[in-house]
């Protein structure tokens, strides 16, 4: 690492670099082996896309087998590189059946062969990000042991250190690290997937078991994974230890909601309170549970907004679980009709509108009740049972009221008003004596009724 701040050490290395270029670049054969690469290259672009649409045509006419299929549909991807490559192998084999240097052209040649081996086996990824990295260090490190740079690339990514304490890093130490973690993590991902298929087809296991089961097991591959590859660089783990109180520290201060929502959600998936497909209600919140996370659980309400509520609300406020034994609702509907109208008959009509309803069960029985006199009608509440509360249950309640209207109106039941009675009392006849003062300076009035007609006190003026 301290070469790198030496002006002298890339003095040195411009001038290694200028010297092998004088020689051994700038030369006469080696120019015209350059000449002949970049005709052959621009020959393939010139060819490559007749030859991929000759390719598209036989792929469109269903013709083919599924294995041939994927053969054409991989060679026409790599139509440039392909055709490239034939044309480089014609020139090169005739470059040494007439004895001309050729170290440029086999240097392409295996490059290309390289690049082409390498884009089919990466093809077999179905992730497009994992397989462009993998296609790309695989051909660096190719094209590195191929062109003879591979032990002095080595050399010079090791020498590229910090040293910390009794810990050396070096270039060459991250990405052997990265590589090895990327590997591991491709791998343990694959392997959850697998297992998760697996788990998921189980019919033994409820639900939340399942999606209990998946993560722990994703965390411990993940976990392994990490693991392993802080190992296969030689870092030991045990320089982590203070880190690890740190981050300890850090948990229990700033990250106390975040390994909240964390516990409450292993706890869910322990009780299994809540599992995904259940209809709940929080606040004003009513829809359907969509998925468990770590975090959180998506809530999908009937008008498609997805809510997002972490797993500690779930656990600390109440929420209504409307499926959680089973899928059966009841549902109370008010419903207020004139003092004027027959209750009876109205709850017959009530218990017809039920019937007529599709969604509403026949078993458990609906009932209709009379609830009290309330200041404007008679109170009547229909309970009804649903099984599907997923579907919504304002719109049952809609359709139930629209037929109650309908067979109200049909029958002469009336739906009253609210309204108010007032009755107002005639006020008493009041008799008026007047009277002169002792004095004679002047009168006093002073009012009567009937009640005190016969009294005779004065006010004094």
């Amino acid at each position: 690492m301290e070469n790198l701040t030496d002006p002298n050490f890339w003095r040195t290395a411009l001038e290694s670099i200028r010297d092998w270029f004088l020689t051994d670049v700038l030369v006469l054969a080696n120019l015209v082996q350059l000449l002949i690469i970049a005709a052959l290259f621009s020959a393939a672009r010139f060819i490559a896309p007749r030859l991929r649409r000759v390719l598209e045509r036989q792929l469109g006419r269903g013709s083919l087998g599924r294995a041939s299929s994927i053969l054409l549909r991989n060679v026409a991807a790599l139509a440039v590189p392909g055709t490239w490559l034939v044309l480089q192998w014609i020139v090169y084999l005739g470059a040494e059946h007439a004895a001309q240097p050729s170290d440029l052209l086999r240097i392409t040649v295996s490059l290309l062969t390289a690049w082409i081996v390498i884009r089919l086996t990466s093809g077999l990824v179905r992730d497009p990000g994992w397989a462009k990295s993998i296609a790309v260090c695989a051909w660096s490190v190719a094209a590195l042991s191929i062109l003879g740079l591979f032990d002095s690339t080595v050399s010079f990514l090791d020498s590229l250190a910090i040293t910390a304490g009794g810990l050396r890093i070096s270039a060459l130490l991250v990405i052997k690290g990265v590589l090895s973690l990327a590997v591991l993590l491709w791998a343990a991902i694959i392997a959850s997937r697998i297992f998760e298929r697996r788990i998921t087809q189980s019919a033994k296991l409820t639900p939340t078991l399942r999606v209990l089961i998946v993560k722990l097991f994703k965390i411990v591959l993940i976990s392994i994974a990490v693991v392993v590859s802080l190992s296969s660089v030689g870092i030991d783990l045990t320089a982590f230890a203070v880190v690890g109180g740190a981050v300890g520290v850090g948990i229990g201060f700033g990250l106390q909601k975040i390994v909240s929502n964390l516990i409450s959600g292993v706890i869910i998936l322990l009780d299994r309170s809540i599992k995904p497909g259940d209809v709940i209600s929080l606040g004003d919140t009513f829809g359907w549970i969509n998925s468990l996370g770590a975090r959180y659980a998506s809530v999908v309400t009937r008008d498609g907004t997805e809510w997002l509520i972490p797993n500690e609300d779930l656990i600390t406020q109440q929420v209504v679980n409307w499926s959680y034994s089973n899928n059966e609702v009841r549902l109370k509907i008010p419903i207020g009709i004139s003092y004027k109208s027959d209750p009876r008959r109205a709850i017959e009509l009530c218990f017809e509108a039920a019937e007529e309803e599709e969604r509403v069960l026949k078993v458990p029985k609906t009932n209709v009740l009379v609830k009290g006199f309330g200041d404007s009608s008679v109170d009547i509440e229909m309970r009804v049972w649903i099984q599907d509360p997923q579907n919504g249950v304002s719109n049952v309640k809609s359709a139930l009221l629209l037929r109650v209207w309908d067979k109200f109106h049909a029958h002469g039941i009336e739906i009253p008003y609210p309204q108010r009675d007032l009755h107002l009392i005639p006020p008493a006849d009041v008799n008026v004596r007047i009277r002169g003062p002792q004095n004679g300076s002047g009168r006093d009035m002073q009012p009567e009724t009937p009640d005190s007609a016969g009294d005779s006190s004065e006010v004094a003026a």
